[in-house]
């Protein structure tokens, strides 16, 4: 292999695995740290958090950010050891790279189709990625000089080889056992989600210090004129503009839960509304790709009229990556027995539409946006913040 083209070879691998392993410390960081936001959100279109955590984010259990780490650390291996000018198998080098980057590269146009079409997301780092598989493909496919179907036999050889070699050997080793390391480390979103949900369950109040901040926080800030009418005796009204489909608002959710557990019976309203990031029902996300949310706030306000709505809310939002029409329609049926959904469909969206109507002329720009008593909470604190927020307004409006 030319030394030109290992040179690009192992730059590609190189950058690859760099923004594979940044990739994973943000799934991470989004799994393991509620408050966490990603410095490659820049907006609802451009997010790496919307493409992680999406259907596509894991293929098969495997994080597909680890699964680039695995694949971007055999490619730099194969460039800078298997490539180098003393190995007995340079010659085969550039075929084996040619090889892998061709699984990687039907396997990478499948994720750039379901981001940039079926999601409508621009991943940064994503498309780092997709840039690095592409540029091995070309360059070791342009070092490859003998025919592919002698690729089984030289393996074969390479591999006698290579495991009557101590150091090949450990270093095929150490390549396994890493790459089940990380799939073992890192957390299924299941398993995620109920340690979150552990967490916030058993949450502890603000240690004074904080509490005399945000306290000096709350006086300060300007109050919005929410045209939400309370019930009476209410002295404390949380209005939530909300998304099934945003991670944020699934945050906000399993935050919120515990602390309005915590204040149930006292004058202490709680009011969701929906402002879908989808252009069928609020005409200000025209656009947009949460594809499934509009039907998900319908089933919402289907629900209210029966006794399971709480069910059918943690329902959505823990299925929030496959929402669409029809697992909807199901879903609200199963969990919170609405018959006649298609039927209701377009009548009840008038409701969702008007929520968004109204969003937009609280100059809601994102979800979630929550108001407590018409001051705007920052996304997303943990439920010692909402806890400490909600005792201000109480004694406030005394």
């Amino acid at each position: 292999m030319p030394s030109k083209s290992r040179t690009l070879l192992l730059a590609f691998a190189l950058l690859g695995l760099g923004a594979s392993a940044v990739s994973s410390y943000v799934h991470y960081q989004l799994l393991t740290n509620p408050s966490y936001t990603s410095f490659c959100d820049v907006n609802a279109s451009v997010s790496c958090t919307q493409a992680y955590l999406s259907q596509y984010g894991s293929f098969m259990g495997v994080p597909v950010a680890i699964a680039g780490v695995i694949f971007f650390a055999i490619a730099a291996v194969l460039a800078g050891v298997v490539g180098s000018a003393r190995s007995k198998a340079r010659e085969n080098a550039a075929g084996y790279i040619f090889l892998l980057s061709t699984v990687g590269l039907a396997f990478a146009l499948y994720l750039a189709y379901a981001s940039y079409i079926v999601l409508g997301i621009f991943c940064i780092l994503c498309a780092i990625t997709y840039v690095s598989v592409i540029g091995l493909f070309v360059v070791s496919g342009g070092a490859t000089n003998f025919p592919m179907t002698t690729i089984p036999s030289r393996a074969a050889r390479d591999l006698r080889t290579m495991t009557s070699t101590p150091a090949a050997l450990v270093l095929l080793l150490v390549l396994g056992a890493g790459g089940a390391v990380l799939i073992a480390a890192f957390p299924s979103e299941r398993s995620a989600a109920a340690a979150q949900e552990q967490a916030y369950a058993n949450f502890e109040p603000l240690p004074a210090d904080q509490r005399r901040q945000l306290e000096d926080w709350w006086a300060v800030q300007p109050r919005v004129d929410l045209p939400i009418p309370a019930a009476e005796g209410t002295q404390v009204l949380i209005v939530k503009f909300s998304d099934y489909q945003c991670p944020a608002c699934r945050t906000a959710f399993e935050a919120l839960k515990p602390v309005l557990a915590k204040y149930q019976g006292q004058p202490v309203q709680f009011i969701k509304k929906h402002y879908p990031l989808e252009g069928e029902c609020n005409p200000n996300a025209a656009g947009m790709n949460h594809y499934g949310s509009c039907e998900a706030a319908v089933a919402y306000e289907m629900a209210k009229s029966t006794p399971h709505l709480a069910r059918l809310d943690e329902w959505l939002f823990d299925n929030q990556q496959r929402l669409s029409r029809d697992v909807v329609r199901d879903a609200a049926k199963a969990e919170a027995g609405v018959e006649n959904f298609e039927a209701q469909y377009d009548t009840v969206l008038q409701t969702v539409r008007a929520d968004a109507h109204l969003g937009k002329q609280v100059q809601v720009s994102s979800t979630p946006t929550i108001f407590i008593n018409g001051r705007k909470i920052p996304c997303c604190p943990p439920p010692a913040t909402y806890d400490a927020l909600i005792d201000i307004a109480l004694k406030a409006s005394k």
